[in-house]
This record gives C-alpha cells, structure tokens and sequence, in this order.
C-alpha cells in the first residue's frame, strides 16, 4: 500500500499545505466516504458544506477557497482542485499487470508482422501478416491483431479487443477489454429473389493519437475509404460507432450511445450517454448532444439539443414545462 506525507504529496501536486502538516495519507475517497487517513478532494463550492461532516484527513481544495480544514486535519490547496486530484491519482496508482516476458511464447505472430522496441506481447495474443507495432506497444493477453494492421507507440490494447484488418491506430491510444475495431460495417440491400444482400465493407478503420475507446464499444470499417476518429476522441464502454462516421478532434461519447453509418462530428463534440444519431448526419463544432436524445438532424456548431427527436436546448425545456403543466391540470 503507498503512504505518503502530506507535505510530499503537496509538493507533487505543486500546492500549498493548510493545518496539519504531518497527516500521512495511505488512499483516497469520496468525500462523503473518506475515512481517517484518506484524502479526498472539493472541486466546488456547493461542496463546501459537506466537509464538516467528513471523516477525511485531508482534502485537495482550490487556492480561492476561504474553508478552513478543523483541528487535526489539512488541505492541500492547488490553482484546480479537478486536476490536483487527477495528480493525486496518479500517485497512489497501483502497478498495471506485469510481464514475465516481453513475449509470451504462446503468442502467435506472423513472421513478416514487424515489432519495436520495448514492445509488450502476452499470452494467447494473434498477431497477424504484415501487421506493424510502433516501439512501447503493449497487447495483453487474448488479443487479435489481424492483417497489415499499424498500432501507433506506445499504445495498449487489454484483452479480448479484436483489431481487424488494415486497421490504423495512433500513438499513445488506449483500447479497452472486448472492444471490435474494423468490424463488418452494417450494409444491406433488398434485392427481390435473394432478400438481404449484404454490401461489401472493404474500407478500413483509422484512429488518430490519444485516442481512448472503452470497453465492449464498437467502430465498424467504411463500405469504402475509412471510418475516422481524430485525435484526442474519449469514447465510453458499450458505443456504437457506424461505417463511414468521422469524428473530429476531441470528441465524447457517452456509454450506450451510437453512430449511424456516415455521421459527421465536428471538433470537441459531447453526444450524452444513450443518445442516437441518424444516418448521413452532421454535428457541428463544440455542439452537444443530450443524454438520451434522438438526433434526425443536422446540428450547429455550439448549439446544445435534447430530447427524442431532438430539439435546441431551450425549446425541448419549454416543451417539458408545458408538458408538465398540461400534466397538472389534467390531474
């Protein structure tokens, strides 16, 4: 178990320590859930109040905060509460899963795949032909990399996630467990004698760098050209992700949302947990899909929709009011 004195972990943190100097700290906790010997943190005003009733040794708190921590505790006071706990995070971190070997011998990999330096490859891994590993890549065990696939440096890759073939994936990237990358695209046609006939998917899959997709999500190849995520793109567990969809820079996604095929996002678009965006749709910059919504739609940069079919943000809450009122007086 890590322990650390406050002072040191101040001192990590670049803040200043307030009260009680010589607290250890041996882990961390929720505010409403830290016990003695705990740090926690108070992102917010709002939050303020519920420190007296805390158990907490310690807090991390913004420098512009008046609160004082009470007898026998402390507060760790940095410029950004949110980021000095995202620091304190990283501190207590415990060790991700370690390699005996940088290769397991069960691994199968092709002889003409070509592997960097430092490159990390466990049990049970496929690697396929002409398949390129960049220097720092780390596969856990059971993963499938299929043919002429890139894996940019220092990605990593957890188990169960299958990569299909010519897929392209960035540097620093993190693929969570069970996640399809490059699978089949969703295309069919109605044809009179036959029924279903399935539209081949013979485009590829490219995801730039600092990309993170989360766990059981999917992103499907293009019928042609590419389906692309831009760099910096946060995708959350259970996503859907349609054939030919590009992403800008610096999107979310929130877990059980999903992508038509050939949707557009702009940069540093948010698409709330269990909203659906139609086919052929295009969203602009920085604007924000809410959670649960349904998109039919093209949207403006910078705006805000909600609710199903989705609407700007200020008409869907006067809808839902005189919904609400009309539900009154009915009563």
């Amino acid at each position: 178990m890590t322990s650390m004195n406050i002072e040191t972990l101040a001192s990590k943190l670049k803040g200043e320590v307030i009260g009680n100097q010589s607290i250890e700290i041996h882990s961390l906790a929720q505010l409403g859930e830290a016990k003695e010997g705990q740090l926690t943190f108070i992102g917010h005003k709002k939050y303020e109040k519920d420190w007296a009733n805390s158990s907490a040794s310690a807090a991390i708190i913004n420098a512009d905060s008046s609160l004082q921590p009470g007898e026998g505790k402390a507060f760790i006071k940095v410029e950004n509460a949110n980021f000095g706990m995202i620091e304190a995070l990283h501190a207590f971190a415990p060790p991700l899963p370690q390699f005996d070997s940088d290769i397991h011998p069960t691994a199968i990999i092709d002889e003409s795949a070509s592997i960097g330096n430092s490159v990390k490859i466990g049990a049970g891994v496929y690697i396929g032909p002409e398949v390129k590993l960049d220097d720092g890549v780390i596969i856990y065990p059971n993963v499938t990399i299929l043919d002429h696939s890139t894996i940019g440096k220092a990605t990593q890759i957890w188990s169960g996630a299958v990569i299909r073939e010519r897929t392209q994936i960035g540097a620093h990237c993190i693929i969570h467990p069970n996640a399809s990358i490059g699978a089949d695209g969703f295309g069919f046609e109605p044809h009179p004698q036959k029924g279903l006939v399935k539209v081949p998917q013979i485009g590829n899959v490219v995801i730039g760098n600092y990309v993170e997709i989360g766990a059981n999500s999917c992103v499907d190849r293009a019928k042609f050209a590419s389906t692309i995520l831009g760099d910096g793109c946060k995708i959350d567990n259970l996503v859907q992700i349609g054939h030919n969809s590009k992403l800008g820079m610096f999107c979310i996604m929130a877990g059980n949302s999903g992508l038509a095929g050939s949707v557009t996002l702009g940069n540093g678009v948010v698409i709330g947990g269990s909203a659906s965006i139609k086919d052929h749709t295009t969203i602009g910059d920085g604007a924000t899909v809410g959670a649960g919504s349904g998109v039919t739609g093209d949207v403006e940069a910078g705006k805000t929709v909600l609710g199903y079919p989705a609407v700007e943000g200020r008409t869907a809450l006067k809808q839902w009011a005189i919904l609400k009122r009309l539900a009154t007086k009915g009563s």
